[in-house]
């Protein structure tokens, strides 16, 4: 979860409630609070901050989000490959060779699909200097430069349906500090930024999404990551503390999932995600120092009836009466709910209300506020 862009989210969310609310009249209307910000398995990210705030330091904090691990040591020489891209072609700066042709450091250079698994090589001048059949890594003295963004380590392109993928082969430690400042703030405490450096590490080594040559996106689908921009002394010198180390169980790495904000609890990973198996190290556990968070509790989202019926389309038989929870998981998320409507019922999932209803997480609570402003008890 980017908490860089969590302000902006709250400050939206809280525009589109004072404005619902002012349709708060005589018409029916559905009025949503919960909390909580994310998926809501593993370690939330506000909790960190405040268990650092408390004093904690970054083991403990671990430990208490990832139940029954430990702290262990990795040859921290890895290799990680990050998509950047996809795109018809790209430019390169600061490389002094691409495959077996030298190159100037100095000059800027593209590389762009030919179609089929061809990738061509320009000068500076638009002229071609070589025709690679494949895949070809390009490498240079210091970071190397692509479109307006600087990385580490390599760069390798690889053609993708006519297009090219530009992919960023880095050393594990090198990309960790390209991700901990755009998943954590570079202002938090030291030990709350140094669990999200052994989080994001963990997580980068036990996570792969099986792409053209990569392993792991540049954004949210894995964790986001912005090369040498994205370095901050504070984060950095959280990366060094750190050096090597992961979460264990029983001896081995284990995925490390984070986000945001719990409201108060985490959940356990198979009331989450469907079809997830039970983990002994990614359980529900109390997240009391989750409430320095901005959006631990939400304001208040109001409705229309129509409006809601309007993103519930398809679900809904008739008119939309309310929406009837039926089951939670160990904190108060959703597990599954009825859509109530003047002529039957629809079975849903929290992961569906939060989709459609655009919630911010599955902790949420329904009230249908009637004519005569009778609330119903909440459910």
């Amino acid at each position: 979860m980017n908490l860089t862009r969590l302000a902006h989210a709250t400050l939206v969310a809280l525009t589109f409630a004072l404005l619902g609310a002012t349709n708060a009249s005589a018409a029916p209307r559905l009025e949503i609070t919960g909390a909580g910000f994310g998926h809501g398995i593993g370690m939330s990210q506000y909790g960190a901050y405040g268990m650092a705030l408390e004093g904690y330091d970054y083991s403990q904090i671990l430990s208490h989000y990832y139940t029954g691990t430990r702290l262990d040591a990795i040859n921290p020489n890895k290799t990680v490959r990050v998509l950047l891209k996809t795109t018809s072609g790209t430019t390169v700066s600061g490389a002094s060779a691409a495959g077996d042709r030298a190159l100037n450091p100095r000059a800027t250079y593209t590389l762009r699909s030919r179609g089929g698994n061809s990738i061509e090589l320009l000068s500076p001048r638009k002229k071609r200097l070589a025709l690679f059949a494949d895949a070809v890594q390009v490498v240079g003295p210091g970071p190397l430069v692509t479109g307006d963004r600087a990385y580490r380590g390599a760069l390798e392109f690889r053609p993708a349906g006519g297009s090219l993928n530009t992919i960023n082969a880095v050393n594990i430690e090198d990309y960790i500090r390209g991700v901990v400042a755009l998943e954590s703030p570079a202002s938090w405490p030291l030990e709350a930024l140094k669990a999200q450096a052994v989080a994001a590490r963990t997580y980068a080594l036990t996570t792969s999404k099986g792409g053209n040559g990569f392993e792991q996106y540049a954004d949210t689908r894995s964790q986001v990551y912005g090369g040498v921009a994205a370095e901050r002394p504070t984060t950095d010198a959280a990366v060094r503390a750190t050096s090597g180390h992961v979460v264990t169980y029983n001896g081995a790495p284990v995925v490390t999932y984070f986000f945001s904000t719990s409201g108060g609890q985490t959940e356990h990973v198979e009331n989450v995600w469907s079809g997830a198996h039970a983990s002994p190290w990614l359980r529900s556990v109390t997240d009391p120092y989750d409430r320095v968070s901005p959006v631990h509790r939400w304001q208040r989202v109001t409705l229309s009836m129509g409006e809601a019926k309007r993103r519930l389309a398809g679900l809904v038989h008739g008119r939309l009466r309310g929406i009837r929870v039926t089951r939670r998981g160990v904190s108060p998320r959703i597990l599954s709910a009825e859509i109530v409507g003047s002529r039957g019922r629809t079975t849903v999932s929290g992961a569906t209300l939060r989709l459609r209803l655009g919630l911010r997480d599955t902790w949420a609570y329904f009230e249908t506020v009637g004519a005569k402003k009778k609330k119903p008890a909440r459910r």
